[in-house]
This record gives structure tokens, C-alpha cells and sequence, in this order.
């Protein structure tokens, strides 16, 4: 940091950074921005309230944010092939939400996946907004194959006659069938919303199926796989702009953040390069090999595997929780988040497993062989979790390791 600046945060700042190189992100939602979309969120942008949309502002001097948030929403519209964007919600949770409120009333019926096999919160939790103003019901994965059964889902759905199905997953490993949910959506009358916040970079990039054909509505995060800035946005159909519009503002925001979705931009720009697609190869890639690393030293994974950037790594047979896991490997400077498994015996605060992505790794130009050097290191960590001098040794390898690559996207 340079300049008069607060000194107390400038040494938080400077801290951060340390940590951040120094250590190896295995968090799935996490991931590292580009300098340009850095310094463009941290631009004089800040400045301006923009209540309102291009050309219908509430505020006069908004000539060059009509500008920048028309490139941004046009961006993002062909990046998806999307009929509709708005680029404003602050997060994906304020994105699922400006679509419940668009065509749900309260009490009004939702069908979303149960968070303890893999959905989100905003899917009907009901200690989320969710859950409170909407009536929920839940699907979760077949016991045995621990993936999705379309089957069970479709009778729960005509049981429990859902004005809105929500698919898409915070820790789900495998492919999503969008065109097999958006059947179950038509043949019960329901409208289907796509949660995408994770997917959103393997979407963009042709890897994963697409569900802006089948479904109304499309959510998602600009971080995460798709390596923007902290956001959210919603895609849908023409029909549906108006309402979806003004669910996002005047409903639940006022003004957009304009310095954030200069950063969108740029990301949806970024996503539509040839290198943007061989990123999201790699990401796959290391994942699959990351996963066979795992079965092949004893670990299980829920599901058997992945077809994503992420998995879900069973912890028990190595007698150890996912709170311990992640409390052991963060000593060592390997940052993982503890997660419930399908059928977890323990509580979420405890849990079995912990989940892993390689979206973060895979941005500092990690690939197979870093893989395995991870690989060997979580070993060592979780067989040695009681012998602290040994841990302690292995934190110094591997802060010399992480230190190695560069903690911003190309």
C-alpha cells in the first residue's frame, strides 16, 4: 500500500495478502480476481448512486454508468445466450431472492434441494428468508448412488405442488440434468429458477450444460468459477425482464454498486476468451485428478467422484470429523471447509466431510503435479494431526510451496 492511507487496515490488507500467498485456497467458492478487475473495483466508481437503470435513473450525472452497466448487461447476455440480464444483485442470495419475490407471493409453495445434501440456503432453509416467507419442501439424493434421482424428485414435486423448483447446488459434485428439471417443473405447473452461482465459469465455458434454455429464471455468482468480483446477477426470459427488474430494485436494493459491476464486465469479457475455456478445462482436470488421488490413499468421496470443480470428501474412515479436518489442515496453511455429507450422522457445525475445489489453485497455474504435492501434504497433515512439531515443519514446506505462484488471474 502506498500513500496516506489508515494504517491499522493497511496492515490487515498487507496481512491478508501474506496469507493468501503463503497458503493453498481448496475452498470451492473461492477464487482470484485478475489485477484489472482489482483495480477497477477499487476505482472512483464508488462514488456514484445510480438508483434506477440505464436511461431511467433517479439520480442526474449518470451518463457514464448508463454506459457502464449497458456493456456489462449486453456482456453478459451473449456470454449465456441469454434472452434477459441484470447485472445488479450485490450477491447471489439477493439474486434468488428478487426472483422469489418476482413471482411468488408469500406461503406460496418452493421445492429446492435439502442443504444437507448439497443445496444452499436461500433453497428453502427456513432459517433463511427463504424458508420463512415461502412454504418449502425438499429433495435430496438417492441413499445408495448419493446423486440426484429424478424419479423421486418428480413424485415429490407432484405431492407437494411447488409454484417454483429451485435446482442447483453449493456442494453437489455431478452433473445437473436442467432439460430433466425443467420437465418435472412443466408437468407440475411450476416455474423452474437455475441456481448457477457455482457452475457459473464451467457454463460459460461449454463444460457443464446449460440451463438457460429450460428455465425461466437463471441465478448466479460472478466469483466463484466465473472469477469476477463479489456479485450476483439473474438471467431470464423477455417475458420476465420487467418483473425481474423491478423485484431487484425498487424490491429489495436501492442503488447498484457501480465500482462492482465495472468489475462484472471485465470478468464477462474475460470468460469469453480462448484462455477463459482452457482455465475451466484445467479446473476440471485437476479435479478429477485430485479426486482419484483421494480414493486411491483411502479416502471416500461422496458420490464416488466428481464432474465439476468440486468434491466431497468423506472424513470418517479416516477417524477424523470435518471440523477437525478443516481445523487441522488450516494449521498448516491449507484452507478447506468442513461439510455435511448425504445422511451425515453428525451436525452441520461437526460434520463428516469437508469440501474441496480446485478453481483457486487452478487460477495461481497449479495443475497434476501441484495436485499431487496437495495431495501428499493433507495426508501428511490429517496423519500427524497430533504431533505438532511435525505440523509445524510441514507449514514452513508448504508456505514455500504456495509462495511460488501469483494470487491474481491472468
Amino acid at each position: 500500500m502506498s500513500g496516506k492511507i489508515d494504517q491499522v487496515i493497511s496492515n490487515i490488507i498487507r496481512q491478508e495478502m501474506r496469507r493468501e500467498r503463503e497458503t493453498i485456497n481448496l475452498i470451492a467458492s473461492e477464487n482470484y480476481v485478475s489485477k484489472q478487475i482489482l483495480s477497477v473495483v477499487g476505482s472512483i466508481l464508488t462514488n456514484k448512486y445510480a438508483e434506477g437503470y440505464p436511461l431511467k435513473r433517479y439520480y442526474d450525472g449518470c451518463e457514464n454508468i448508463d454506459k457502464l452497466e449497458t456493456v456489462a448487461i449486453e456482456r453478459l447476455i451473449k456470454l449465456f445466450r441469454a434472452e434477459h440480464a441484470n447485472v445488479q444483485p450485490h450477491a447471489g442470495s439477493q439474486a434468488n431472492m428478487a426472483v422469489y419475490l418476482a413471482v411468488l407471493k408469500p406461503g406460496d409453495v418452493i421445492l429446492g434441494m435439502d442443504l444437507a445434501a448439497g443445496g444452499h440456503l436461500t433453497h428453502g432453509t427456513k432459517i433463511n428468508f427463504s424458508g420463512m416467507v415461502f412454504k418449502p419442501f425438499y429433495y435430496g439424493v438417492n441413499r445408495e448412488t448419493e446423486q440426484l434421482d429424478y424419479d423421486e424428485i418428480l413424485k415429490i414435486a407432484q405431492s407437494t405442488g411447488p409454484r417454483l423448483i429451485i435446482c442447483g447446488a453449493s456442494a453437489y459434485p455431478r452433473i445437473i440434468d436442467f432439460k430433466r428439471f425443467s420437465e418435472i417443473a412443466a408437468s407440475v405447473g411450476a416455474y423452474l429458477c437455475a441456481d448457477i452461482a457455482h457452475i457459473a465459469g464451467l457454463v460459460a465455458a461449454g463444460l457443464h450444460p446449460s440451463p438457460v434454455e429450460f428455465a425461466e429464471f437463471v441465478t448466479g455468482t460472478t466469483h466463484k468459477t466465473l472469477r469476477g468480483p463479489r456479485g450476483g446477477f439473474i438471467l431470464c426470459r423477455e417475458s420476465f425482464a420487467q418483473c425481474i427488474d423491478r423485484a431487484v430494485f425498487p424490491g429489495i436494493q436501492g442503488g447498484p454498486l457501480m465500482h462492482v459491476i465495472a468489475g462484472k464486465a471485465i470478468a464477462f469479457k474475460e470468460a469469453m476468451s480462448r484462455e477463459f475455456r482452457l482455465y475451466q478445462k484445467n479446473i476440471i482436470e485437476n479435479c478429477s485428478f485430485m479426486a482419484r488421488g483421494f480414493l486411491e490413499t483411502g479416502y471416500r468421496l461422496v458420490t464416488g467422484g466428481t464432474d465439476n470443480h468440486l468434491m466431497l470428501v468423506d472424513m470418517r474412515n479416516k477417524h477424523i470429523t470435518g471440523e477437525e479436518s478443516q481445523k487441522v489442515l488450516g494449521s498448516v496453511g491449507i484452507t478447506v471447509n468442513r461439510n455435511a455429507i448425504p445422511f451425515d450422522p453428525y451436525p452441520p457445525n461437526i460434520a463428516s466431510g469437508i469440501r474441496v475445489g480446485t478453481a483457486a489453485i487452478t487460477t495461481r497455474g497449479m495443475g497434476k503435479s501441484e495436485v499431487a504435492k496437495i495431495l501428499d501434504f493433507i495426508n501428511e497433515a490429517i496423519e500427524k494431526r497430533d504431533n505438532v512439531t511435525e505440523l509445524n515443519f510441514l507449514k514452513k514446506r508448504i508456505k514455500k510451496f504456495a509462495s511460488q505462484f501469483p494470487i491474481y488471474a491472468k
